[in-house]
């Protein structure tokens, strides 16, 4: 049904209400649950704009968590009978059943998980049922619900992570001797090895898990209790049912319980930086598989071909990687545009907090997933990576270095010196190592024999071993290191 024919239909039904009325048989499930003040039923466009069960219902185990959690405190403080709690409880696991083996029949005119969820409660264990929505609202339930289920969220994010960077260690390890071309600007710059940029990114996502938890910890508190806004006048325990989710402590302030939405753009900004890092690690992929890198290739899992050109194997999962970037970004930036003009308390405009979140998760977890897979899968051409390193005159800054520490120049001066030697290899079309004594010397009367022992790549490379450089001794230390600070059980092994 397009917008237009929706409209119509709402105009069709609103001008039968006007004339007869709908009755009880007629009202929709929703205003059984919550619609004592209503005579009619929601309009045609109203019936689609207004459900998120079509997405919400993703929430249903922390739906069910927080409403065992509830009942259990109402019967511990006497508020609702122990027998209802229990046949509460009950019920609900039961439903919880139900949802896991697909028998749950979800209802778009109850609107809502939650009120999916009470209405099956009250026909399962009757009026009793009713009794679970004491001292509480749907917004602080679904306030609940979306806490709980981030941080689940963040769990399996924190563990696909470890997993990537368990993959990243194990890669670095294996080639902690591999050089290659280091770059800036996309030019050659200076030799490293492959260990040791691979472990840039260990980094980078060791960064991300610290966000993650970060966020994690900043929203562990209970909004349950906060009720509609104002809290409630029954003698609830937050701090019970904050205990019995796995919460720190309530949120003191009812109003921000019901309202806070800081912990989603908290967490969804984390999401992001993280994708940005797949997608830098991404492009390097498709640079590295490409014809005039070759460093590496990717088997036929994480590839596929053209429909015309036969030849072709494109790194597709590296750029789906890159592209599903933009998809999270965006949950965060619509997210931050829903809460930048609302007053407190609950606004409907609320509702758009949960597929942004959703999807940015979904979105993530395969990236992350496909991430590991490709550095596991990737062939590594060690001896392209090398010839790589003929070009660019890399160990200039060697050579600099060294006529500082053999001829006492400044550096300044010995980066001009340099220069100049480099301007001379680059005229006759060879490498710095290439050159000789005398011409050398030509340039800068300085300079010994024992400069050549610097001009060579792989020397230039073990050279590099202060904190942090790229030397390979490093790299092995680095990667022992890293498997201390980041991971642990099987990722700790590197499997």
């Amino acid at each position: 049904m397009t917008l237009t024919s929706a409209i119509k239909a709402s105009r069709r039904s609103n001008n039968k209400r006007a004339t007869r009325g709908r009755g009880a048989a007629a009202a929709s499930a929703a205003s059984a649950m919550w619609g004592g003040r209503f005579s009619g039923g929601p309009s045609a466009v109203m019936e689609r704009i207004n459900p998120s069960i079509g997405f919400d219902r993703k929430m249903y185990r922390q739906d069910i968590s927080g409403s065992i959690a509830h009942a259990e405190m109402l019967a511990a403080k006497r508020i609702i009978p122990p027998a209802d709690a229990k046949a509460i409880v009950a019920g609900l696991k039961r439903i919880e059943a139900e949802i896991d083996r697909g028998a749950f029949a979800f209802k778009v005119a109850l609107e809502d998980i939650h009120l999916n969820i009470e209405s099956r409660l009250i026909e399962l264990v009757g009026p009793a049922g009713g009794r679970v929505h004491t001292a509480r609202s749907r917004n602080d339930q679904v306030a609940t619900d979306l806490r709980l289920w981030v941080r689940d969220a963040i769990d399996e994010i924190d563990a696909a992570l470890e997993r990537l960077q368990a993959v990243l260690i194990r890669r670095a390890e294996e080639h902690a001797d591999t050089i290659l071309p280091g770059f800036t600007h996309l030019q050659p710059a200076q030799p490293v090895t492959f260990g040791h940029h691979l472990l840039a990114y260990v980094e980078m996502f060791g960064r991300d898990r610290g966000r993650f938890a970060d966020a994690r910890r900043r929203m562990n508190e209970s909004p349950l209790g906060s009720a509609a806004l104002a809290g409630t006048s029954f003698p609830i325990d937050r701090h019970m049912t904050a205990k019995a989710l796995g919460f720190d402590r309530p949120c003191a302030n009812s109003l921000d319980g019901v309202s806070d939405r800081d912990f989603a753009v908290e967490y969804l900004a984390a999401a992001a930086m993280c994708a940005v890092h797949l997608s830098r690690l991404a492009e390097e992929i498709v640079l590295w598989c490409s014809d005039q890198f070759r460093f590496i290739r990717l088997s036929d899992a994480f590839t596929t071909g053209s429909s015309i050109m036969p030849q072709k194997r494109n790194a597709d999962a590296a750029e789906l990687t890159r592209g599903k970037t933009g998809r999270i970004i965006g949950a965060l930036n619509a997210l931050l545009v829903v809460l930048k003009g609302l007053p407190l308390t609950f606004n409907k405009d609320m509702q758009e907090d949960k597929e942004p979140v959703f999807d940015a998760t979904d979105t993530l977890v395969v990236c992350l997933a496909a991430a590991a897979g490709m550095v596991a899968d990737m062939a590594v051409d060690a001896g392209a990576m090398r010839r790589a390193t003929a070009g660019g005159f890399m160990t200039a800054t060697d050579l600099a270095d060294w006529l500082v520490r053999a001829g006492g120049m400044p550096f300044r001066q010995a980066h001009h010196a340099a220069g100049r030697i480099v301007k001379l290899a680059e005229s006759r079309e060879i490498g710095l190592d290439d050159l000789t004594l005398a011409d050398m010397r030509a340039v800068e009367p300085r300079v010994t024999a024992d400069v050549f022992k610097v001009l060579k790549v792989e020397s230039a490379v073990k050279t590099r071993t202060s904190y942090g450089g790229t030397a390979p001794a490093n790299v092995r230390r680095a990667c022992k290191a890293a498997r201390r600070r980041f991971l642990k059980g099987r990722a700790a092994k590197g499997t």
